[in-house]
Formats: structure tokens, sequence, C-alpha cells
């Protein structure tokens, strides 16, 4: 393991880590596997250090090309020797310019970023084993996003696709959804480069699409979690037709916070020889999630959500299917939200070529990197990283030993 730091860092970086010696350079690497859009000629800066420059800026909690631009500026002569960043004739070395980084994501071929990001972050999400006994199996979610500030004129907005692990939330791939399609079309495609062996995939109703469901369990040797409603009307109308008056509560869990409390119960019930193997493929087992919520100030609700999963009785628990199912909704607070309040996601009005989703993928990129390290509150140690640079290269393993501010 490397050594620890020299210089005086925030009780809250403190808490990161270790970075052990495979860090090193590591991102350096994967981000060499993006291809240069730009021309040869005139070429200065290294597309790699341009790269690290924004993600060691959004690490810091920069939400804007303009933001990416004044960290660079801020970062003295080491931290930009340590970036890559060459010296100019004068001899001394220069932050890249606010034109030279937007024209870059605009061009950049965001697949091939999303890809080396995904593969960055995944040497470190530990879904390496099928899980066994009563240890939950690690668990992906497959959700989407719009990003609603990227529509410009007669151009609508950008939306993306992701698969995000449940926990810790590392973004594993992301892919664009076009103008012309849905996100039914891109499950696929984001799914086919991961190693899902073992994996609980998660998704809502809009991806319980039975030709896509038997590819995940047959080919990839996934198991799934899939929720039903009335786009899949004949297996809705049987899980529900199911005598669930008659089967118990499994598992029960509650909680408060945010100013509101919630309850929710889980039933399950094996549906091979109900429904005939018929409704669903691979189907095993039946799950009623019944939640409650009472808000401060305002009436309770009710909600019963109903599901089917390939795994058995014996490989998760009732515990465990609930935990997964919350999992999957716990995207939007963990992964989306984060984006969206953190970095400012939503109000960015970038719209060029690729670069709303280049900056979807730094964003994702800072975010897996602290998940992976430790944070539990992003926004704090984004704060705590943004006052010096030297910081964000060691979060990245550029250094092991960031150097004093000023030097």
């Amino acid at each position: 393991m490397p050594a620890a730091p020299s210089s005086p860092i925030p009780a809250v970086l403190t808490k990161l880590g270790p970075l052990h010696q495979h860090d090193t350079g590591r991102l350096r690497a994967h981000l060499q596997r993006v291809p240069d859009p730009r021309s040869r000629r005139g070429r200065w800066y290294p597309l790699v250090g341009l790269l690290l420059i924004c993600a060691c800026a959004v690490v810091s909690g920069a939400r804007t090309v303009t933001e990416i631009t004044e960290w660079g500026q801020r970062a003295t002569t080491t931290v930009l020797e340590r970036l890559g960043i060459r010296r100019h004739l004068p001899g001394c070395r220069r932050a890249p310019s606010h034109a030279t980084l937007t024209r870059l994501l605009a061009t950049l071929d965001g697949d091939a970023l999303d890809s080396a990001i995904g593969a960055y972050l995944a040497e470190r999400d530990h879904i390496d084993d099928g899980g066994t006994g009563s240890a939950p199996r690690p668990a992906i979610a497959v959700d989407g996003k719009a990003l609603s500030g990227s529509a410009h004129r007669q151009q609508c907005h950008r939306h993306l696709l992701s698969a995000v692990t449940h926990t810790p939330t590392v973004t594993l791939a992301q892919r664009e959804v076009g103008a012309k399609t849905n996100e039914t079309a891109a499950f696929r495609p984001l799914l086919e480069p991961l190693d899902l062996t073992g994996a609980v995939v998660t998704f809502d109703a809009l991806h319980s699409v039975r030709d896509q469901v038997r590819w995940l369990v047959q080919e990839k040797k996934a198991h799934y979690i899939a929720v039903i409603k009335g786009n899949q009307p004949t297996a809705s109308d049987q899980v529900k037709a199911l005598p669930w008056e008659q089967v118990p509560v499994a598992h029960t869990v509650s909680g408060t916070g945010h100013g509101r409390r919630e309850s929710r119960s889980v039933k399950t019930m094996a549906i091979a020889a109900n429904l005939g193997g018929i409704a669903f493929p691979e189907a095993r087992l039946a799950l009623r999630i019944h939640r409650r919520r009472q808000e401060n100030g305002k009436r309770q609700t009710r909600e019963t959500v109903y599901a089917v999963t390939s795994l058995d009785t014996h490989q998760a628990s009732p515990a465990d299917l609930g935990g997964y199912v919350r999992g999957h909704w716990g995207i939007e607070n963990s992964s989306h939200h984060v984006r969206d309040v953190v970095f400012a996601e939503d109000a960015s009005t970038v719209h060029t070529g690729s670069a709303p989703r280049a900056m979807a993928a730094l964003r994702n990129l800072a975010i897996g990197r602290l998940r992976l390290l430790g944070a539990d509150n992003i926004a704090k140690t984004t704060r705590a990283i943004r006052d010096a640079p030297e910081h964000a290269i060691w979060i990245w393993g550029i250094t092991d030993s960031p150097p004093l501010p000023g030097t």
C-alpha cells in the first residue's frame, strides 16, 4: 500500500480508501483506449491529459466546461506535469482553454468513453462470484435518465440508459437512447459487454420483455427481478390472481427519514406450477410488495407492486428479494439525484455533439470512484477536494502522495 499523503487533508478525505498499489495509473491506462477525434495538425495537448483534467475537475465538483477550465487554471505546474500536460515553448505548462475542452467533449466517441469508464470502475465493483448461502448476490439496476437541459431549439433532450450496481452505486455501462427509439432497444447492447454471471439484474416494467429476459438467463447466466404491469397483460393477470390472501407475510421492514415514514411487506409464492412456465420465461417466484408511506402533514399512501424472478427459494430469502427491489428504486437517490443536485445535471445546457453524454460519463466516473473509496456524502467530499487540485490527482491514483499546495 502506498504511503499516506504528506499534505494536510480534510477529515472527510482521510476516511477514504485505502488507495491500493494497482490504483496508480489505472485510469490513465483505460482512457488511452478512447480514440482521439482531433486532427493531427496543431494537436498540442495529449488526449489522455485533457481527459484527466476533466476527471480531476469533476471529482472536485465542477459542473460545467467553464468550471473544468477554471480548475485547470488553478492547477499548479506540478499537477499539470503529473497529468501529462507538456511544456509550451516558453518553458512553462499551460492549462487548456475553454474552447479546447468544448471542442474535445463535443467530438468524443461517447461509446468508447463510456466503455473505458465502465471498465475502470468494474475492476473494483466486486461482481466476481455468484453468491452462495445466505449472502445476497450482487445486483445491477438498469434504469434511464433524461438530460433535461440538453434540449436545444428543434433538438430533443438526450436520454441515457445505464447499468448501475446497487451497492456501492457504480455505473458499469451507459448508452444513449436514440431520439427515434426507446430504452427497450438499448437494453441488450447495454448489458452485452458485461459479465453478469450469477448477478441479479433489476429493471422496471418497461424492460420486462420476454425475449430480453430469456436472453439474460440463458445466455448471460444472470438472474432477474422483473416488475410486472400492464405491458405484460397475461403475466400481470396471472400474478395478481394468485391466492395471496392465503400466503403469510414473509418479510417486513420500516424506516423513517426525509420527513416520512415507510413500511414494506413482502410475500413470495412459487409460480412454476401455477403458471405452467408459459406466462413469463424462467420465472420461479412471484413477489407481492406492499408499501405504505406517511409524509408529515399528508395522508398515508399505499401501493402494491407485483414482480417475478428467476431466483428460487433456496437462492434468495424474502429479505434479499425485498432488498433487491428497494435497491433498484434507490438508484434514483444514489445516482440520479446526486447527478442533479451535486453536479446540476438537469440544469446543464450543454447540447453540442457528444458533450452532454461525455459530461454525464464524467459525473458517473466521479461518483463511482468516490463510492468505491467509501464516500457516503458526495457533495461534502467534492467540496473537500475542490480547493486543492493535488487532492484530486491523489483520488485518481495519479500520485500516492499529493504535493503541498503551492509547490
